[in-house]
């Protein structure tokens, strides 16, 4: 049998390795810097781009997107050419990908820290980056199913099923999810509001971690286990089910991060069955994958890179077993907008991603340097702090989550709230909140240890480039011409593609064509009108600032939550948020009802000294919005915007849209002044503060003094502007 002679490029692998290395030291600095911020709010001082609210999104996208996400493609650019026998398709279409996901995450680096940010979970990016980002998976996607194509091996391995699915769903989640309407070159508005966005929102948020963090880090699973064990996969049966049934389940499961809110209750039952369904395909893949190392224990002991795909795929099987019970709505009930959840998602990001990752690393590096690792010992050193920086991160966060959801729910024998001031939930924590950034702390140093001991070994060595290497010619077409249905199917990569494009789109277009394509199921309130222009200027600032990530807005029919915060959130009062802001995690009080709760002069204070209103917050200080002003010139298009994707503005009402918004703007600073806020003398930092209608400050007391308040029918929120603003208010009741 004649055999080619080919080469494997290297140098796209070791550059994707370079890049998730140091985007995750970044990320993980970032995230540490976020954690300190919880402990001491002024660190950094009053730098609005390195405030909490801008940071957090940032930190998720860097370790996400840039770290996670190049681990990726490390995995892939070094696995997928050896599983077929093949270099891959196009060295252009490789550094193409390579360097267009670099700009993307530069760009989100150039964007998150001043304010730039749609609020979506996981995709905060704005539209010109979210096209791009769309281009370049496109670009990834034809040169992997190119290369899959060209084999030389007729059959696709396990771990290319997985690859596949990643790229196919991810496209799906990614185009679905970014449906947005631009005002601006960098502001948009979702497609979907309230209800239908948070379906759609959660629909890709939860398949992100499930389709971007999972799918393909199990693809490497399947791939280095055997390779680092020197034994094939346990079972090829198991493997099977797994990945069917993992594909076709996972997609249903996003409306469990919905429990308890205003989202219909079939889509929350639905969540919630197939998330208890998805244990068995998780914990098949786990087994599948702790098995293959039978025979191997006493290596685990030695070797830093099995110890880390061990522990690895053990988080994996805990965090797959604590979704579920996540999704049972009475642990749901405790659970949800706590820290609970923060120390969950870490411990699969810390462990199962992470843990693959360096594994890949301790494993990739000395091969294609043609040399030995540097140090075991060192990688050993770096496992341990990794593995017990998580321990010090993950529990105190479990502990902290459980302790603030029982103060929350807490009555008295008298039925009064034991702890009705929400900030006394918050002090309670600081000792947990202290232990998560040693944790983090031990995991950064962790990975300096093994950044060290990598460009050590790569220095030791020489990178061999292209990889020379040899297979049979063509594929034999003859073989295996009496094979069973998928052991076929796994000679047909297009075919296969397609079985699980339909796999995915199955629950996706049930759970979403229902609530995001049929208005009538979102039921309407009268007296809900849409957004004053100034009021929604104060809702992108909101936004920019990142009050969202402390902040719910959705307040569940729980007594303990009605009692705290008063009526519970309906579903027809968000159907002009364009994105809806419920949160994901309470930090701060919930702000649904904070409408009319306050005085202006109590939000004036509090964004500037959160402590001379709260005593003891944790909350930052935004001094700079009584500093900065809003602009203007957009809000004509952001008018237009919103009225494209449903908001009923009048036609024409963007040309008395600026009027309305300095009329009302100048009612809330003449009222500050009457009460004596018109300047604010900040002695601490020797500024005055001279609160004009044009001040950020303005547009923010604006929109949070609306909040919630439609619901009773009595607040009008265009009762004093010089415009009949009316005209676009009552096209719902006609």
């Amino acid at each position: 049998m004649s055999m080619d002679t080919f080469h494997y490029d290297n140098k796209i692998v070791r550059n994707f390795g370079i890049a998730a290395l140091t985007f995750g030291v970044i990320g993980f600095l970032v995230g540490l810097i976020v954690a300190l911020k919880l402990i001491f709010p002024d660190f950094l001082g009053f730098i609005p781009e390195l405030s909490y609210g801008r940071l957090r999104p940032l930190h998720t996208n860097a370790v996400i997107f840039a770290f996670a996400g190049n681990a990726i493609f490390y995995g892939v650019y070094y696995s997928l050419p050896r599983l077929t026998k093949t270099p891959m398709w196009s060295k252009t279409l490789s550094q193409i990908h390579f360097w267009g996901w670099q700009l993307i995450i530069l760009s989100a680096v150039l964007t998150l820290p001043f304010g730039i940010n749609t609020s979506k979970e996981y995709a905060e990016l704005e539209w010109p980056i979210d096209i791009a980002i769309t281009l370049i998976w496109v670009v990834f996607g034809v040169n992997m199913i190119m290369t899959i194509m060209k084999r030389r091996e007729k059959h696709i391995y396990v771990a290319i099923w997985f690859y596949i699915a990643t790229f196919v769903t991810v496209a799906v989640l990614h185009v679905v999810n970014s449906f947005e309407m631009p005002a601006t070159i960098l502001k948009s508005y979702s497609l979907y509001a309230g209800v239908q966005d948070a379906l759609v929102q959660w629909w890709y948020g939860h398949n992100a971690v499930a389709f971007f963090l999972t799918t393909p880090f199990l693809g490497i699973m399947y791939y280095f286990i055997p390779k680092a064990a020197g034994r094939p996969i346990f079972s090829y049966r198991l493997s099977i089910v797994h990945f069917w049934s993992l594909i076709f389940i996972y997609i249903w499961a996003g409306p469990h991060h919905l429990l308890y809110t205003s989202l219909p209750g079939w889509a929350q039952a639905l969540g919630t069955v197939f998330s208890i369904m998805l244990i068995a395909p998780s914990w098949g893949g786990m087994l599948n994958g702790l098995l293959t190392l039978r025979g191997a224990w006493d290596r685990v002991r030695e070797d830093p890179v099995l110890k880390f795909l061990v522990v690895g795929v053990t988080s994996y099987g805990m965090v797959t077993f604590e979704g579920p019970m996540l999704s049972i709505a009475n642990v749901n009930a405790i659970a949800h907008y706590t820290d609970y959840i923060i120390g969950h998602v870490h411990n699969g990001a810390l462990m199962w991603n992470g843990g693959l990752t360096f594994a890949m690393l301790y494993y990739i590096t000395p091969k294609i340097y043609k040399t030995k690792l540097f140090s075991v010992k060192l990688a050993n050193v770096h496992f341990w702090f990794a593995t017990l920086g998580a321990i010090f991160y993950v529990i105190p966060m479990y502990w902290g989550g459980i302790t603030q959801s029982l103060m929350w729910k807490q009555f008295t024998t008298e039925g009064f709230m034991k702890y009705p001031n929400f900030l006394e939930t918050v002090t309670q924590l600081m000792p947990m909140y202290a232990l998560r950034a040693i944790g983090g702390s031990m995991f950064i140093i962790g990975a300096l240890v093994g950044v060290f001991n990598l460009v050590k070994t790569a220095f030791s060595g020489s990178l061999v480039a292209e990889e020379e290497a040899q297979a049979p010619a063509v594929i034999d077409p003859s073989a295996g011409h009496k094979e069973k249905f998928h052991r076929r199917l796994e000679g047909r990569p297009l075919q296969f593609t397609v079985l699980v494009l339909v796999a995915i789109l199955i629950g996706g277009i049930v759970e979403y064509m229902p609530t995001a394509l049929i208005e009538s199921n979102i039921p309407t309130i009268e007296s809900v009108k849409p957004y004053t222009p100034l009021e929604v200027v104060g809702r992108d600032i909101y936004i920019s600032e990142g009050c969202n990530n402390c902040h719910s807005q959705m307040i569940r029919p729980f007594r303990s939550e009605t009692e705290r915060y008063g009526e519970y959130s309906k579903a027809g009062e968000f159907v002009y948020d364009h994105p809806f802001l419920w949160g994901s995690k309470r930090t701060g009080p919930d702000l649904h009802r904070i409408g009319s709760k306050y005085p202006d002069s109590w939000h004036l204070r509090h964004m500037h000294r959160p402590i001379s209103t709260s005593p003891g917050s944790i909350m930052p200080a935004y001094p700079w919005m009584l500093d900065r002003e809003y602009k203007t010139d957009d809000i004509p298009n952001k008018i237009n915007a919103l009225r494209t994707v449903g908001v009923p503005y009048a036609e024409g009402y963007e040309d008395l849209a600026i009027k309305d918004a300095e009329a009302q703007a100048e009612m809330i600073a003449q009222g500050l002044k009457d009460n004596g806020f018109g300047v604010i003398n900040d002695e601490e930092k020797g500024v005055t503060y001279n609160i004009t209608s044009k001040k950020q400050i303005i547009a923010l007391i604006a929109y949070l003094q609306r909040v919630g308040t439609d619901i009773t029918g009595d607040n009008d929120p265009f009762a004093g502007l010089p415009s009949d603003a009316r005209m676009g208010a009552n096209i719902v009741e006609d």
